[in-house]
């Protein structure tokens, strides 16, 4: 049996800042994050990764949401 090694520092933070990220992009990546998240469960890397999939997540779902409101008007 072999397994996967993920290396955390090829790690890249989307930046929202700079033009965002739709919700479709933002769902693969959370997948993406979830599984090397699953791999390092219970340590500090995996609870800051979370974090920053969730506010990921949330961002583009916010993004979304305010285009879906725009476009209704």
């Amino acid at each position: 049996m072999s397994a996967e090694i993920i290396k955390f520092s090829d790690y890249c933070a989307v930046d929202d800042a700079a033009g965002g990220i739709d919700l479709v992009t933002a769902v693969d990546v959370a997948i993406r994050d979830l599984r090397e998240i699953l791999s390092c469960w219970g340590t500090d890397i995996a609870r800051q990764r979370a974090e920053e999939c969730k506010l990921m997540l949330h961002q583009a779902l916010s993004g979304w949401a305010v285009g879906q409101s725009e476009t209704r008007l």
